[in-house]
């Protein structure tokens, strides 16, 4: 059972944004498009300039990410997409502005964190760009949704950018979550979730459409506001309270997703989502906790 919004103590001291680089992506994969997804991979000349970003939380009983970026090494070893076909359309879907000073664990330095201290790993979801950072967190357990597990390891994973090489390290510490009912009023749209932590301040819950086993954290401690990590389901906010879903993914389960999103907002007015894509997320977060604090 979750623990109640008002039953929490305060379990979080900090939570920290780690940007590991820059990512262009085209408008019509970001905002979607009536175009056949392969046109406009081939075609389009628009591009939209993201973070790829990351997000660390000094709980009291150790140091949890939510994802960890991508690794440096996508853009400076020519073979880090082992297929052919997967390497040319890599450079026709994304534009990437990555250097050996975005690696996670310089990030984590760079706001005097360990990656050594790391215990555990929300991972949103199995793309390059979340993974990336595994291998310096090697003691860390890391999370990822049972469905996320399942198609990694059905037939050619490689064609959702599932890049098994660097996901199965030697020694990765991964463990699947299955999500359990749950009674908390405020997760009624959810059903479903799953209590990271054991003490109600870090809850998964499952928001599959951009790939079937994505799912988002939802962070409730006394001296932070509601906050709710989306991993890639939205890249902005907008499109999320508009339906409006991208050129990836599966509409129906990301319009369901959308809305059982939209119904956490409403249960709590506070809530701040935040996509691991959007440029603002960081001024909206920053503001958010001042606001807070400042109560």
């Amino acid at each position: 059972m979750v623990a109640r919004a008002e039953a929490l103590s305060p379990t979080i001291k900090a939570v920290h944004e780690i940007t590991t680089g820059y990512v262009e992506q085209h408008k019509e994969h970001r905002y979607g498009s009536s175009k056949p997804l392969m046109w406009w991979v081939l075609t389009s000349r628009s591009w939209v300039k993201a973070p790829i970003t990351a997000y660390a939380f000094e709980h009291r009983d150790g140091l949890v990410l939510f994802d960890t970026g991508v690794d440096p090494a996508l853009v400076s070893d020519p073979n880090y997409i082992a297929s052919p076909i997967g390497r040319f359309i890599l450079k026709k879907v994304f534009r990437f502005h990555i250097g050996p000073e975005d690696a996670l664990d310089k990030q984590l330095e760079a706001v005097k964190l360990a990656a050594a201290d790391v215990s555990k790993v929300v991972v949103s979801h199995l793309h390059f760009d979340h993974i990336g950072g595994i291998a310096h967190v090697p003691q860390a357990e890391l999370l990822v949704s049972k469905a996320e597990w399942q198609r990694l390891n059905a037939p050619n994973p490689e064609r959702d950018w599932f890049l098994r090489e660097h996901i199965e390290l030697p020694g990765a510490k991964w463990q699947t979550v299955e999500f359990v009912p749950t009674s908390d009023p405020l997760l009624a749209s959810f059903g479903l979730c799953y209590d990271c932590m054991g003490d109600g301040s870090m809850i998964l819950l499952p928001t599959p459409g951009h790939t079937p086993g994505s799912m988002s954290l939802l962070v409730r401690s006394i001296g932070l506001p509601p906050l709710l990590f989306v991993g890639d389901l939205t890249y902005e906010l907008e499109p999320l309270h508009n339906d409006q879903v991208p050129g990836i993914g599966d509409s129906e389960e990301l319009k369901d997703s959308f809305a059982k999103v939209r119904e956490l907002e409403k249960a709590l007015p506070d809530l701040v989502v935040i996509p691991s894509h959007d440029p603002t997320a960081s001024v909206k977060l920053a503001r958010a906790l001042r606001q807070h604090q400042s109560r």
